[in-house]
């Protein structure tokens, strides 16, 4: 288990992590979500150790992990991929990490096998490819076959296969009663990995919640109607006391299943060509939670627009 508490970190003036307070069980995938700067990476440094609190603490298994006396047997973490020696290769990489925490040879080779890349154990890392290296770091993470995983953005550069790959490892883990704590950007992929979620912004806390529980308060459902008649449509269904917001050239109704919709515009005898129920997605929820937190926002100029569609 993982347990952070009014954990805060502060460089110079500005506070990176401001006084969050989460609690990462055993038994469950808890997704890591934030936009660029929120605070992910040097909450998860602070978890390992990496960097040092201003105040506050975070505890692993009840105590600070610098005072593990084996710490890959106690928590195995991925946060860069690249953070290998390239002149060494795998086995040698995993040989090495086994080493220092009294692991045996056997227990290399087997993780080895279980990443995928044992027919590539004696290559050096500096030729490996990203997603490689992606599996390298996975399995350093496990070699201690350790209670607790952190996983920083583990699909990075996986091909399709390599993904659903993680997903199972994640869930597996879990299943096995280990706590994992994973990030990524990748929103249609957490929506099937995680069972809880904690989302950041700007150093705090925006959400801690089940999945469910997540989807249920900030993604919700609604109507979409297509119809050549859609002031006709909005009147139909304010009288019946209800609302219709146009988006684009949708009409969208929340409030109402898909037959109740359809029995009110069909007693106002207004032309209906799609009548579908939507759920928003994890990623909508999480951009409509998290857009006042985003620090950085991308801008196209209106004279750059016409350019570009004339380059191609």
């Amino acid at each position: 288990m993982i347990a952070a508490s009014e954990l805060t970190k502060q460089y110079g003036d500005r506070t990176a992590v401001d006084g969050i307070d989460f609690t990462v069980r055993p038994g469950k995938v808890t997704g890591f979500l934030g936009p660029n700067g929120a605070g992910k990476s040097t909450t998860m440094r602070m978890i390992l150790g990496l960097d040092r609190p201003t105040s506050g603490s975070v505890r692993v298994n009840g105590h600070p992990y610098t005072q593990s006396p084996a710490p890959l047997r106690e928590v195995g973490a991925l946060l860069e991929a690249h953070a290998i020696h390239p002149g060494r290769s795998a086995v040698d990489h995993l040989r090495w990490l086994a080493a220092s925490n009294g692991i045996s040879h056997a227990r290399v080779r087997q993780i080895l096998d279980q990443v995928g890349l044992e027919d590539v154990a004696r290559t050096r890392a500096g030729k490996f490819s990203l997603g490689m290296r992606q599996r390298l770091g996975i399995a350093s993470a496990l070699i201690g076959d350790p209670p607790v995983v952190i996983l920083d953005e583990p699909v990075n550069g996986l091909d399709s296969e390599g993904i659903r790959w993680v997903r199972r490892l994640c869930r597996q883990l879990a299943d096995e009663g280990r706590t994992v704590f994973v990030s990524s950007h990748l929103m249609a992929e957490m929506s099937l990995m995680a069972d809880q979620l904690i989302v950041i912004g700007q150093g705090r806390i925006l959400a801690d919640a089940s999945m469910s529980d997540f989807m249920t308060d900030h993604a919700p459902s609604y109507v979409r109607v297509r119809t050549p008649e859609p002031g006709d449509a909005r009147q139909a269904l304010a009288r019946a006391g209800h609302d219709g917001a146009m988006v684009g050239d949708e009409l969208r109704v929340a409030g109402l299943d898909a037959s109740a919709v359809g029995d009110v515009l069909f007693a106002a005898r207004v032309r209906v060509h799609e009548l579908t129920a939507v759920q928003s997605s994890l990623e909508e929820a999480f951009m409509a939670l998290t857009a006042d937190s985003v620090e950085y926002h991308a801008h196209m100029e209106r004279s750059v627009a016409p350019a570009l569609e004339g380059a191609f």
